[in-house]
């Protein structure tokens, strides 16, 4: 069973026809009310809150009951709660997405740009005193530091006893 939105009972209209720009995989399924996999982490089935060891068991009908007990209560609350809070909760959540979507194509994404091209323009300017100071000089003392020549030898024992000897 699908339930029809808003936007395929009043369809805007394109430039160049006035067929409907929804499409039917827009509509809402009822049955699979979790395509995406959201509430994975969420599992609140009786199985997967209680169980009894093999060592130590509550009598069948205390389970028996006990079970029905837990889904028919979890069950009726859900049901009452998403009656009552789910459309408040619902109307508060799309205002803020649609908050947070408004900031971030007004706002932020704007002052993002700026500061690209900002930045562009620091990034050119240090870009050209690197090729014009840093890299020369780096340059210089790379081919000043690479005519050391450092050789290597042992320690004579009359060389050892001394304590100011300096042998590079």
């Amino acid at each position: 069973m699908r339930f029809k939105t808003l936007a395929s009972i009043f369809p805007r209209t394109s430039n160049s026809s006035t067929t409907p720009m929804v499409k039917e995989s827009e509509t809402m399924e009822l049955e699979d009310r979790d395509p995406n996999n959201l509430s994975r982490h969420l599992q609140v089935s009786w199985e997967d809150v209680f169980g009894e060891p093999e060592a130590i068991r509550s009598p069948e009908c205390a389970w028996a009951v006990s079970n029905q007990c837990f889904r028919l209560s979890k069950n009726f609350c859900y049901v009452c709660l998403s009656v009552i809070c789910a459309p408040i909760a619902a109307f508060c959540l799309g205002i803020t997405f649609a908050c947070l979507s408004f900031e971030h194509i007004w706002c932020l994404t704007p002052c993002l740009r700026i500061w690209k091209i900002s930045c562009a323009a620091t990034r050119n300017f240090v870009t050209a005193f690197a090729h014009a100071v840093i890299i020369p000089c780096t340059s210089a003392c790379g081919y000043y530091w690479s005519e050391i020549k450092v050789k290597t030898e042992a320690i004579s024992a009359e060389a050892e006893g001394k304590k100011d000897v300096l042998v590079v």
